[in-house]
């Protein structure tokens, strides 16, 4: 299983960017988190098929209605952790 770490910047706290996000997470059938940062970017943690992620990070650079993507970064991550659904977390790195 492939896993990315997605960290987006812009507008894109206090527009229902996490809930976008888990509800097109869980669309594609993967699995990981998402969460603020205390930057105001977003940060996503995304496992499944590479054509999924390939997917959801398309999505997530649109947003949603209200959202402004500003920059997305994309980069392997090595998860030993990861939860069987997709789920928001409300703690803030």
């Amino acid at each position: 299983m492939n896993c990315v770490r997605l960290t987006v910047t812009g507008m894109v706290q206090g527009v229902g960017f996490r809930a976008y996000v888990r509800d097109q997470a869980r669309h594609l059938g993967v699995t990981g988190w998402v969460r603020n940062r205390k930057d105001g970017s977003v940060e996503v943690l995304v496992c499944g098929p590479e054509t999924a992620l390939a997917a959801l990070s398309e999505r997530v650079a649109k947003g949603p209605a209200g959202a402004q993507v500003v920059g997305l970064v994309r980069e392997a991550s090595n998860e030993k952790r990861v939860p069987e659904s997709f789920l928001v977390r409300y703690d803030e790195t």
